[in-house]
């Protein structure tokens, strides 16, 4: 399956909260969208693994995704390895992706710095052609996506580029309320966590209006630049 745009995370509900809101944009301008899970988040204090992959299934209905897979790094234990880069090339080969878009670099979870750097060392050894590779029996080419970007998460640490997505906002509510489990109930029995309060859709939202500021609309989506420069043909693109 060839995709336009693949969003790579180190848990399910990731992207929904970074990019969710720039994905539907791309989607409802007609391009082929499709997120990878490293983990299934089973180290969540809320849920369990089994309900969040039942939630990030209900989100990619939601967002109209071309596809989700999930692999099964440990979550809060993966490191990069000979196998879990491959198992990444694998994918990134099988969906040939022309955009990859990545967790931070750092973030408050750790997790989150470790899938930003094996996602960019994979992205780049995906297009080694001695790398030799296969999925479900065939062999694979390969493939470089032509840009690497960083979603920004937790930590405020300075976009190079936001995405307008004030048309977009509240389907990305919706897709980040999929996951129940996870975020403000207000008669859930779960333990409480650094996302599951009220202040925290507030957080959110403060965070949307503050890059959409930044660009002058309502809401938008901040991002990282691997390459450091972004390209434009025209400056009719810079706003």
């Amino acid at each position: 399956m060839k995709l336009d745009i693949l969003a790579i995370a180190a848990h399910p509900d990731d992207v929904e909260l970074a990019c969710s809101g720039t994905l539907i944009k791309e989607i409802n301008n007609g391009k082929k969208v499709g997120i990878l899970d490293l983990t299934k988040g089973e180290l969540g204090s809320r849920g369990n693994a089994e309900l969040r992959s039942l939630e990030a299934a209900e989100s990619a209905r939601i967002m109209n995704l071309s596809a989700r897979h999930q692999l099964d790094f440990k979550d809060g234990f993966f490191e990069t390895s000979e196998e879990s880069l491959m198992s990444i090339i694998e994918q990134i080969r099988y969906f040939q992706p022309e955009v990859v878009l990545a967790n931070a670099p750092s973030d408050r979870h750790p997790d989150h710095g470790r899938a930003s750097e094996i996602v960019r060392r994979a992205c780049f050894l995906s297009g080694l052609v001695k790398i030799e590779t296969s999925y479900n029996g065939i062999n694979q080419t390969a493939h470089r996506p032509k840009s690497v970007f960083f979603y920004i998460q937790d930590r405020n640490i300075g976009p190079d580029f936001v995405v307008d997505i004030s048309k977009e906002y509240e389907h990305k509510r919706l897709c980040i309320s999929a996951f129940k489990s996870q975020f403000y109930q207000p008669n859930s029995q779960e333990p409480e966590t650094p996302i599951s309060s009220k202040a925290f859709w507030d957080f959110i939202e403060a965070r949307a209006r503050d890059y959409g500021r930044s660009i002058g609309c309502e809401f938008g989506e901040g991002f990282i630049c691997e390459k450091g420069v972004v390209g434009v043909n025209r400056l009719n693109d810079l706003f």
